[in-house]
């Protein structure tokens, strides 16, 4: 499913640039994913459009967010440290941070890959129509063994 977010990220500036389902399924499948693949990555999409658009984003910037432990479970501390790093770093705002989660928690993974989490939170400012800023990006798309250090 991560491979498809991927895809639809680096070839899709916007969500609404997205053809209609049953056109964009035939795209993937042409591409060369597999219809399960495509199925889930296509359910997941509605699913975050669905949280984007019933997130309380009203929300006060100081707010402080306490995990469940099912929540706990199903991201992982990795994913958790994340989130926080990214809040902290005032890139996240609490609404997104909402949205973030509900959609780490509706995959099936536990707990959840740092680099899946990382693919969602860039869904989610996609999603938004926004882009994160460069750094941000780099922390997004590089793995930590690849970076040099100046």
């Amino acid at each position: 499913m991560f491979e498809v977010l991927v895809y639809l990220y680096e070839n899709y500036w916007r969500p609404d640039a997205c053809p209609e389902h049953d056109q964009l399924t035939r795209k993937l499948s042409a591409v060369g994913f597999e219809s399960d693949e495509i199925e889930e990555a296509l359910s997941w999409l509605d699913g975050l459009a669905a949280s984007a658009e019933s997130c309380e984003w009203a929300q006060s910037s100081d707010s402080l967010r306490v995990y469940t432990a099912a929540e706990i479970d199903r991201l992982g501390e990795g994913s958790i440290g994340f989130i926080s790093f990214l809040e902290s770093a005032g890139v996240l705002p609490p609404a997104m941070r909402e949205v973030v989660i509900d959609r780490a928690t509706a995959v099936g993974e536990s707990p959840l890959a740092l680099e899946d989490l990382k693919v969602i939170v860039l869904m989610v400012f996609w999603s938004l129509g926004e882009e994160p800023d460069a750094l941000i990006l780099d922390e997004l798309f590089v793995d930590s063994e690849d970076r040099l250090i100046h």
